[in-house]
């Protein structure tokens, strides 16, 4: 069992996704050269079945010092790849790439640099993997259009939106358990998708194929299983929202492609996306254990133009487990019960 997998309690279970994993096993390359042959299913569709992960500290976007720049040489790639897969280095030093200063750099990464008032459990030790988290391609971001590597300007009134939102919360963030996070709710992860992205941790996903449907269970998840349709059929009725939305999917070629709508202003993906965004995903086996992903986000109500983004996925022999994380669960409680300490605590200071 690996250091990431340590943290979680019990054996993850999917029965009610008893999906049949029958498929032709890929023959092993035993020239370097040789062309990759296309893993298909005893019912002749390309093979994506497996477990996977999307981990890397490539950012979405691409960090400001970086200007135009979209790939990284090799030489670079490699000296990151060193640097980012080091002993001691923190999974979770999110957007590290960022920090152009590469001293600085290296004191976000590694722990060692941290003062007496970072209180949580060794990120290195629970969390790093039997494959260290690096780099899974040569690109500066995992935005790859716009060309520039960010992400659109919001429409005026998506703005106006957030400015709204946020001086709604401003001063109220503790008020009550409705005015915390969605994350920290457990009612949706912001990665879980779609569209999906690298999560923080736990990042391992399965994917389950029959000929009528393809699963995708993510590990670090508090929705159920995404099971995607390959009838054909017409998305659900507009009237019907979900945090998820409402996925159909087809076969072009070798490529599953998955159209997904339906969803709800209380997702706002990226803090903005509205009830109109409409997600097409792209799933294509490239290699021996990679997937391509790419998917494409579009909405006229959030951004002024369409967004592209490409991660590889690349395969993992490893258990997945349950993460359990419920609404409704311990912490939440306490987080407002600690405030309220904090408040009375303030009061008799005369604070």
């Amino acid at each position: 069992m690996t250091n990431v997998r340590r943290q979680c309690r019990l054996i993850y279970l999917v029965t009610v996704l008893m999906l049949p994993l029958a498929g032709v096993t890929v023959t092993a390359q035993s020239d370097a050269d040789a062309q990759f042959s296309m893993p298909h299913t005893a019912w002749g569709h390309p093979d994506l079945q497996g477990t996977w992960t999307m981990e890397t500290f490539t950012p979405l976007q691409r960090p400001e010092h970086l200007g135009d720049k979209a790939f990284y040489s090799e030489e670079e790639l490699e000296e990151l790849r060193e640097l980012l897969t080091a002993e001691g280095v923190d999974p979770l030093a999110g957007n590290v790439l960022a920090i152009e200063d590469e001293q600085e750099r290296e004191e976000r990464l590694f722990q060692t640099n941290r003062d007496d008032t970072y209180v949580h459990y060794d990120n290195e030790l629970w969390l790093r993997g039997n494959t260290p988290k690096g780099l899974s391609s040569n690109r500066t971001s995992l935005i790859v259009d716009p060309p520039n590597g960010q992400l659109p300007a919001r429409t005026e009134e998506a703005a106006m939106g957030v400015a709204t939102r946020r001086e709604a919360r401003t001063g109220r963030e503790f008020d009550s358990l409705e005015m915390r996070p969605m994350q920290e709710r457990c009612v949706v992860w912001s990665h879980e998708g779609p569209p999906m992205l690298p999560p923080p941790y736990n990042d391992l996903m399965h994917i389950m194929q029959t000929p009528d449907y393809v699963a995708f269970v993510p590990e670090l998840r508090t929705n159920q299983p995404r099971l995607v349709p390959l009838d054909g059929g017409s998305h659900i009725s507009s009237k019907i929202e979900q945090f998820s939305g409402d996925s159909r999917g087809r076969w072009e070629g070798d490529t599953l492609v998955v159209e997904t709508t339906n969803f709800t202003d209380k997702t706002r993906f990226q803090g903005v996306a509205t009830s109109a965004m409409h997600v097409e995903e792209r799933f294509t086996r490239d290699g021996d254990g990679t997937i391509r992903y790419e998917f494409t986000v579009t909405d006229s109500d959030a951004w002024t133009a369409p967004w592209s983004v490409e991660v590889p996925m690349m395969m993992r022999d490893e258990t997945m487990y349950e993460y359990a994380c419920h609404e409704g669960n311990h912490d939440i409680g306490n987080v407002l019960l600690i405030y309220r300490n904090l408040e009375k605590q303030a009061a008799a200071e005369g604070r």
